[in-house]
């Protein structure tokens, strides 16, 4: 995977060996278990789960997409969460995943914004999942191997990697859910990048209005590939867009 640059380059590499083969649920099941619906358009922290979602799936490095200029975290830090959004929406024969809808992006984007209570929790504990990965298996998260990134997920979700805030396994709730946004949100916020996420959902689009030809159409409606801000009656917040105070080495 291609680094990001961006000023905030940080100090830390750290990783650790980890177990072997996690649970091989499914994203489908990851869905259905968040109950996400056709309607999902918004960028809520979802409720907690403790179903994990990791597939031995190997991304392709031609498949995976450059971050944009970061916000908040580091590049090392954005580098582990794109590696771990990547484990817990994985692309596969269904379609493409986390990666590809840019789930890091909205991530680093929300915590510079709505989700800025988080940032303290992100700074903390992608640097103990690497520093888990490099004790584990003497290398840096993002390089594992699928099965070793599994692992590492694997622990993390049963609390068993120290130094994460709050806790390990509640750091994997917070992450997952704000993956899950990431991926299925409508795009204004940074993720579902082409609208990959909605494409997966078979999820048509934001409509203004629907016919009865419309409702009866349902899923098998074409997509219009709009982001609800796309149309004049909704209102863009300011506050949810770019913000500025990203992190240098120097502040951690």
């Amino acid at each position: 995977m291609s680094k990001p640059t961006n000023k905030n380059e940080n100090k830390r590499t750290a990783g650790k060996q980890l177990p072997d083969s996690p649970a091989d649920n499914s994203r489908r099941s990851l869905l259905k278990g968040a109950g996400l619906g056709a309607g999902l358009i918004g960028a809520a922290v979802a409720g907690p789960s403790s179903t994990l979602i990791a597939q031995e799936s190997n991304s392709s490095e031609s498949s995976a997409r450059e971050l944009e200029a970061l916000e908040v975290l580091t590049a090392v830090e954005a580098e582990v969460l794109e590696a771990l959004c990547d484990v817990l929406i994985p692309s596969d024969d269904n379609g493409p995943g986390a990666r590809e809808a840019r789930a890091a992006h909205y991530i680093d984007r929300a915590l510079g914004a709505h989700n800025e209570e988080f940032r303290e929790d992100y700074f903390v504990s992608l640097n103990a999942i690497n520093e888990h990965a490099q004790r584990t298996y003497n290398n840096v998260f993002a390089d594992l191997q699928a099965s070793q990134q599994n692992a590492v997920v694997a622990a993390l979700q049963n609390d068993e990697v120290s130094g994460c805030s709050p806790g390990s396994a509640a750091f994997f709730s917070l992450v997952r859910s704000h993956t899950i946004d990431g991926t299925f949100c409508d795009p204004y916020y940074g993720g579902n990048r082409d609208f990959v996420g909605w494409d997966l959902l078979r999820y048509p689009g934001v409509r203004l209005s629907a016919s009865a030809d419309d409702v009866a159409a349902g899923a098998s409606l074409l997509p219009t590939h709009q982001s609800a801000y796309d149309n004049s009656s909704y209102t863009k917040d300011p506050g949810s867009g770019t913000q500025s105070g990203g992190r240098s080495a120097s502040d951690d």
